[in-house]
């Protein structure tokens, strides 16, 4: 008898998500811990995993659906519901032997059923039957569904892209799809006129030329809420200020080989993420949140720093814990891990939460200042750009210093411009003197 495989319960405060991809076809043979769908929840993308075993009789949804906790994604004929056949069919014929009634009957009875049940072994044996033709056409056969060999990252770009995987005849290795096989298609849409997004959904226009429609992902259907919560919520005040970070990016320049060698990129981040950190354990009233309804203030005595990364599915936010108690090279590990998970899609929802405090660098990009929006329930973020040199009045001297610009956008709620101000200087503070952040514990 078939049964229920429900989406399980995915993580603290996830209660549905949309479908991105479903693994599996009707016929498939499913294990314990097999991956059956791609599922896209508020910025995290996570893969299913089945806890059932047996053969998939049924689909109950598919791609663009939006799925909730306990809700019927497939149906299974579970293994052991075909391991009982086998018993039976022998169980009879261990069991004629002492049903024959030797002592009453001629000896030429029991001889008859023997000569039918000689036949009856080779008229069914196991190999003959026809089971794994059938089921090799039901993998590959059905015109709805293909299962293509690609990986996670090559699945969303070619999503993003607006690529269709099962059209691909993948170069890899054993014919698995890269993302190369995606660019051609991008390519020889772009050569023909169009995309592989009008191509697919077909040509429309708005009245004044052509367009194409597409869903909103959820994870920008979730940026659009959170920033509609902010900007709603949280009336927000800008400081703009500059660094002088000549010394620090002497230093820098100094190190990067050697932290290159231990397959470690040194950036100016480590230095801004450790100085943010240090400051906000002497202005606790930054690293707090407001709870209206109780008219409280949690001041937050742990310090996770999120750091804002642009990927191709929108900017995502994961924390990096305690940042106030690692040093320099520890934070510039794990802002390389963090970035490469982060764009590869191999994280949690777990690693988005917890942030106390927020930094965005739009310097990576181009740009100076800017006014970024607070991450709420976080009451303040800071937004980093590209570093120029300047000249700058030293003393009496007028000398080029290079120049990092700061904007310091907070929750007017709770911190006035006062404070803010101390704690920016006080960031400023440790850039301008790197050697207080390499000391620092």
């Amino acid at each position: 008898m078939a049964v229920e495989f429900k989406l399980p319960k995915i993580a603290e405060g996830v209660e549905s998500g949309d479908v991105l991809e479903i693994l599996v076809s009707v016929g498939d043979t499913l294990e314990l811990e097999q991956e059956v769908m791609e599922l896209e929840t508020d910025k995290a993308t996570v893969f299913v995993p089945s806890d059932v075993e047996g053969v998939v009789t049924g689909i109950n949804c598919d791609v663009g659906d939006t799925i909730a906790v306990g809700q019927v994604i497939l149906s299974v004929e579970p293994a052991t519901a075909s391991a009982p056949e086998a018993p039976v069919e022998s169980a009879p014929v261990a069991a004629a032997e002492p049903v024959v009634e030797k002592p009453v009957e001629p000896a030429q009875e029991p001889v008859a059923p023997v000569a039918p049940v000689e036949p009856v072994a080779p008229v069914a044996p196991v190999s003959p039957v026809v089971a794994k033709p059938e089921s090799a056409p039901v993998e590959t056969a059905p015109g709805k569904k293909v299962i293509v060999a690609a990986g996670p990252a090559i699945r969303r770009f070619a999503r993003e892209v607006g690529v269709d995987l099962q059209t691909i005849q993948g170069s890899g290795e054993h014919g698995r799809i890269v993302r190369e096989d995606v660019l051609k298609v991008v390519r020889e849409g772009s050569r023909q006129g169009g995309s592989p997004a009008t191509a697919s959904s077909g040509s429309q226009s708005d009245g004044y030329g052509p367009i194409h429609v597409e869903k909103m992902p959820k994870i920008r259907q979730t940026i659009a809420k959170k920033m509609h919560e902010s900007w709603t919520t949280c009336p927000r005040v800008t400081n703009f200020d500059d660094a002088d970070v000549t010394a620090l990016e002497e230093i820098r320049q100094n190190s990067k080989k050697e932290y290159a060698a231990g397959g470690i990129k040194l950036t100016s981040m480590p230095f801004l993420v450790k100085a943010v950190a240090m400051a906000l354990k002497s202005h606790p009233v930054i690293n707090a949140s407001i709870d209206l309804e109780q008219g409280q203030i949690i001041y937050k005595d742990y310090v996770n720093v999120g750091i804002a990364i642009d990927t191709e599915r929108g900017l995502v936010v994961p924390s990096l814990r305690e940042a106030d108690k690692l040093g320099i090279p520890d934070v510039a590990r794990q802002l390389g891990q963090m970035a490469d998970n982060v764009r590869s899609g191999n994280f949690s929802i777990d690693d988005l939460r917890g942030g106390t405090f927020t930094i965005s660098n739009l310097g990576a990009i181009g740009g100076t200042y800017s006014t970024p929006i607070i991450n709420t329930p976080e009451t303040a973020i800071l937004l980093v750009g590209r570093s120029r040199k300047l000249p700058v009045v030293v003393g009496d001297e007028v000398k080029i210093r290079l120049m990092m610009p700061l904007s310091l956008s907070y929750d007017h709620r709770l911190i006035d411009g006062g404070a803010a101000a101390r704690f920016l200087n006080e960031v400023i503070g440790y850039l301008e003197a790197p050697s207080r952040l390499l000391l620092a514990l």
